[in-house]
């Protein structure tokens, strides 16, 4: 089925729901709404940049992990694993569609000090009980499995072959973006520049284009990524979410491991993994304060200063490698509690936010876009409970405990 070029105006006036942002969140939500029998309405996608050239659904690593502490957080990866290896299911067994594959090496989280060690042994027993594969393992345990490792600072540490890993997130959100198209969703390319609540202010009644036109909504959906809180001010809206910046380094080894490289998030705050015939490592910026919403600039003496010699110590192999790509990119970051906002606002009672991800956001997606679609579809979450991401608690300042946060 050829799809027609998105245009840059709506076709009509008014439309039920509003999705301001089109990436991988807003992409969710369109296809569960749009797959769900029980939900007959309009839905128009805005998508101010349709290359999505910057957006975090382009450039993220494409990783995910069971290793959370909240047990929500768990079930939700638990979901998002079996999305990924039924997607064929999932997506109506059209034969046009690609089969995923989730790349099972796990997260190998790594403790140096006895405060941590801790904390990983309760993560591990909270993801046991809600049936992930993690095991805490000893130095021992770790060296038998994984030679490589430099591990004399090393205590403890959690890791799960089991529906951990990585896959191919671009995949996944063609997919989806393509198939809510097809169902009826309407994608625009064109940006939201202003709001118009009612005259109790509990309900917004349109959106102001930038190509001019007043768009009635029955809802409005602010899936906008690190522009999240620009959305909200539209409303009289604010919440905790800046974009903070995040470097990825993709690397040839002279002397390649002759296994597979867990995602290891080392005591430096340095990750690696294995990234098909390369490997692939991360880390935030020392000084990690917000950045402009167009800032993307490599900052190229982290490799040198701080990637590498993290690499190196914990991988001694790894003393001569190849840089072979780098890029920035930003978190959509919760400064309250690194967790999604999710679900509607307290009184602006249309205005739906699924926001703050916090670089969990591609593991997320299927669970929150679900859950989401629910809410508006039914008024309550019939799947998975999301409640305890609602703005409530943003209103609060009470944050959302979870201790496993890369």
């Amino acid at each position: 089925m050829a799809l027609p070029l998105i245009a840059s105006q709506p076709k009509h006036s008014n439309y039920d729901i509003v999705i301001i942002g089109g990436a991988m969140l807003g992409s969710s939500l369109a296809w569960f709404l749009s797959a769900n029998p029980d939900f007959n309405g309009s839905v128009l996608v805005l998508e101010r940049d349709p290359t999505y050239q910057f957006s975090a659904t382009a450039l993220t690593n494409s990783c995910m992990r069971q290793q959370f502490s909240a047990e929500i957080n768990i079930k939700i990866s638990q979901f998002a694993a079996d999305f990924v290896k039924n997607f064929q299911v999932y997506m109506g067994n059209d034969p046009r569609v690609p089969k995923l594959v989730l790349h099972s090496f796990g997260y190998m989280y790594l403790a140096n000090t006895p405060k941590f060690a801790e904390t990983l042994r309760l993560a591990q027993r909270e993801q046991h009980a809600c049936g992930a594969g993690t095991k805490h393992m000893t130095p021992a345990e770790i060296a038998a499995a994984y030679p490589f490792y430099r591990l004399d600072d090393i205590l403890a540490a959690n890791h799960n072959l089991i529906d951990e890993g990585y896959f191919d997130g671009g995949t996944l959100f063609d997919w989806w973006k393509r198939m809510a198209r097809e169902r009826g969703a309407e994608y625009c390319t064109n940006e939201v520049l202003a709001m118009a609540r009612n005259a109790a202010g509990s309900r917004i009644e349109s959106v102001t284009l930038a190509s001019g036109e007043v768009i009635g909504c029955g809802s409005v959906v602010n899936a906008s990524g690190t522009r999240a809180i620009l959305t909200c001010r539209m409303a009289g809206i604010e919440i905790p979410v800046e974009p903070r910046k995040r470097y990825t380094f993709v690397f040839a080894a002279e002397r390649p491991l002759d296994r597979d490289l867990p995602l290891t998030i080392d005591p430096s705050g340095v990750h690696c993994r294995s990234d098909g015939r390369y490997y692939m490592a991360g880390c935030p910026p020392d000084d990690d304060l917000a950045v402009d919403y167009n800032d993307f600039a490599m900052d190229h003496s982290l490799w040198q200063d701080k990637v590498w010699p993290a690499i190196a110590n914990r991988i001694p192999q790894f003393d001569a490698v190849k840089l072979i790509n780098a890029w920035a990119g930003q978190y959509d970051f919760n400064t309250l509690d690194q967790n999604a906002i999710l679900g509607p606002h307290s009184t602006v009672l249309n205005f739906f936010f699924a926001n703050g991800f916090s670089g969990h956001g591609l593991q997320q997606s299927p669970a929150m876009g679900r859950g989401l679609s629910e809410l508006i579809t039914y008024g309550e979450y019939r799947s998975l409970d999301l409640s305890p991401f609602g703005y409530a608690r943003i209103a609060a300042n009470r944050p959302f405990v979870e201790t496993a946060v890369i």
